[in-house]
């Protein structure tokens, strides 16, 4: 049953992510005339990735904290391990935020001049790093499963 709600759930921000990007990129610019072309569905493109990535945050702390309390009674040395996880996450989260730029851009419009602040561009960054150590993690991941796999035969 939960294998068929996430195959559900996948093909479905799957369809939502693809059409987001086809009305980012194909929906047009503000001003063809202005120096810095600026598309039509900007804001939209955003809010999908800030859906994302807080829908992410709170199921990886709620499946922690879920995983950790359920292991614990029967296996607390691997309960131990979970938690480590989620302060690790926790860590690198704190990591990423401190190697942050918090220069302010150069050129920004007057409505997205109130992010342009130390703080959000310090969490901007966070969240691109993040996503680096996350994603070449994952790709270690792969390689590693692989060769276990290969290894044992």
């Amino acid at each position: 049953k939960i294998r068929k709600l996430s195959s559900w759930m996948l093909t479905g921000v799957i369809i939502v992510s693809v059409i987001v990007l086809a009305m980012f990129y194909l929906g047009g610019v503000v001003d063809p005339a202005a120096e810095n072309k600026e598309p039509v569905n900007t804001s939209l493109l955003l809010y999908w990735c800030y859906a994302l990535f807080g829908v992410t945050m709170v199921c990886l702390v709620l499946f922690g904290i879920m995983q950790f309390f359920s292991t614990l009674k029967t296996k607390p040395k691997a309960a131990l391990g979970s938690l480590v996880v989620l302060i690790a996450f926790v860590v690198l989260l704190g990591v990423t935020y401190a190697m942050g730029d918090a220069t302010p851009l150069p050129g920004i419009n007057v409505d997205s001049a109130q992010f342009n602040t130390a703080g959000w561009l310090k969490v901007s960054d966070m969240w691109i790093y993040s996503t680096y150590v996350l994603l070449g993690l994952s790709v270690l991941a792969m390689i590693a499963g692989s060769l276990k796999k290969v290894l044992n035969k």
